[in-house]
């Protein structure tokens, strides 16, 4: 289940709720950590509440647009094709609310501190940047941030 402010399913808790009502063992989340940046919510906490429940996780990146936030809020019903509009935007990683690298390493330890060893897949919905270029930047962020060990790691080409 991916958790999305627009729907039934929107955070940890309900989530939970959710699991409470079918089971722990029927239902795990695809933790998209965009769709919970612009709620508000710490993505490192989150990751540490879900635990075991994380069964895929996007790679994905949001900014608040503070002016147009500041005028209609978080829960501005634009589309991504309205983002000059929007109060808040996917962008590619490192463009947004997470920050840079140092974010998206913290948060692949975190995952690997709850037994998460499955993939980070990069979902790149940028309406600004081409789609290979925001994938090239995601790949330069999370590979040192994936194979810290390996410090002649380079990204393959796109």
């Amino acid at each position: 289940m991916e958790m999305h402010g627009r729907q039934l399913v929107h955070n940890p808790a309900s989530f939970h709720r959710l699991q409470d009502a079918v089971g722990d063992d029927v239902v795990g989340a695809n933790l998209d950590p965009s769709h919970l940046m612009w709620q508000g919510c710490d993505i490192l906490a989150v990751v540490e509440d879900l635990g075991s429940s994380i069964a895929h996780v996007h790679a994905k990146d949001v900014r608040i647009e503070p002016r147009r936030n500041a005028v209609n809020g978080l829960l501005d019903p634009l589309t991504p094709a309205e983002a000059r509009e929007r109060s808040w935007n996917y962008v590619t990683l490192g463009q947004g609310h997470a920050g840079g690298a140092t974010f998206w390493r913290d948060f692949v330890y975190a995952l690997r501190s709850v037994g998460y060893e499955g993939p980070l897949s990069i979902e790149h919905e940028d309406m600004i940047v081409s789609g290979e270029e925001g994938i090239r930047r995601a790949v330069d962020i999370l590979g040192p941030a994936i194979f810290r060990q390996a410090p002649d790691w380079v990204p393959a080409e796109v």
